[in-house]
């Protein structure tokens, strides 16, 4: 019976080793180490430290869009090739350098759940240095999308099991619309064609709104209209502790650009949000998109109060939620496009 035991314990382990050798998830795929948004970069320390590495590492050290304070996008390590072992390869999210003169042109492949579970593997492969670091700097947004994008997948993993069904449903008794929101925002208000779900807690508060008003013309879709209209919603339905205290937009610190969410037109904006009359503020994302069944814009957005910590994660958590927004005929999305960097690559485990 031991001899019995010791060759299927044997069999088990050549299962997993071919697993993650094949780069096929099995049931005996472990789960991935590390925290959200970091990354480990596998590169020779020779290249790490010469303008081809200095480029990758400048990409990944870039700040935040929409944040108060200077707040990188990824917490950066390092290791050579030959210390990638085992327990380095249980990272969430890897990008390996390949560098070798095989190659005629510079490009990216990526593997997903390969040594573990969730895990992103995005490989950037070029003949040398010098067109591996103009690739770098050439594909900057392509590369933070992709990591920053599969961290949202998880959280949108997670919101599918978790999401609050009060504010479902309240979003569906509102607007016809679904989204998937963090069960955590216990409180909440509605009013006219708006609706409005918190924390409610003096820390790391996060907040839920979503509001709608009649299309007009493509105007609608410019920063002034968007601003002038939230400043508007807000300062009605969300008041401070005294008269003369509501919320508003900083026009000054508010980008907006063009997304694609459930394969159609959204507009993104992204700044700081004040009190006026108080000192109280923090960052927002909202996603502005046309219904175009019943002539109207919608607007979902987060926002989070957090004075004094660090505030990166708090946004990109509440952020996942607003790319599950399912308009009127539309199919509920569990995962987002993972962006140019994945269009552009060749995925080594189909």
């Amino acid at each position: 019976m031991k001899k019995y035991l010791f060759y299927l314990s044997m069999a088990l382990v050549a299962v997993v080793l071919f697993s993650c050798k094949s780069g096929k998830k099995s049931v005996f795929t472990p789960t991935s180490s590390g925290r959200a948004y970091e990354v480990l970069v596998v590169v020779e320390k020779p290249v790490w430290e010469r303008p081809a590495g200095r480029a990758l590492y400048n990409v990944l050290d870039t700040d935040v869009p929409g944040l108060p304070q200077s707040e990188r996008s990824f917490r950066i390590m390092s290791t050579s090739p030959k210390d990638f072992d085992a327990i380095l390869k249980l990272v969430r999210n890897i990008i390996i350098v390949d560098i070798q003169d095989i190659y005629t042109q510079p490009k990216f492949k990526y593997a997903k759940d390969v040594y573990a579970s969730p895990q992103m593997i995005l490989t950037i492969q070029a003949p040398d240095e010098a067109s591996f670091e103009k690739f770098v700097e050439e594909n900057k947004q392509p590369i933070i999308d992709f990591f920053t994008r599969a961290e949202m997948n998880r959280q949108i993993t997670f919101l599918e099991g978790k999401h609050s069904n009060f504010i479902s449903q309240k979003v569906d008794s509102l607007f016809g619309c679904d989204i998937w929101v963090d069960a955590v925002l216990a409180n909440s208000k509605a009013g006219d064609d708006f609706f409005w779900s918190s924390t409610n807690t003096g820390s790391a508060d996060r907040n839920f709104v979503m509001y709608s008003y009649p299309y007009t013309d493509k105007d609608t879709f410019t920063k002034e209209y968007f601003v002038h209209k939230r400043d508007s919603v807000m300062k009605a339905n969300i008041p401070g502790f005294k008269e003369g205290v509501y919320m508003s937009t900083d026009s000054l610190l508010t980008d907006v650009r063009p997304i694609n969410v459930q394969n159609s037109y959204t507009m993104e904006a992204r700044g700081l949000w004040r009190m006026k009359g108080d000192f109280m503020g923090g960052p927002y994302v909202s996603h502005t998109r046309l219904d175009e069944k019943n002539q109207r814009i919608i607007t979902a957005e987060i926002f989070v109060y957090s004075p004094d910590k660090m505030k990166r994660n708090l946004v990109r958590q509440m952020e996942a939620s607003l790319y599950t927004l399912k308009l009127p005929n539309e199919v509920q999305q569990k995962q987002i496009p993972l962006g140019e960097a994945s269009k552009e690559a060749e995925q080594t485990n189909k």
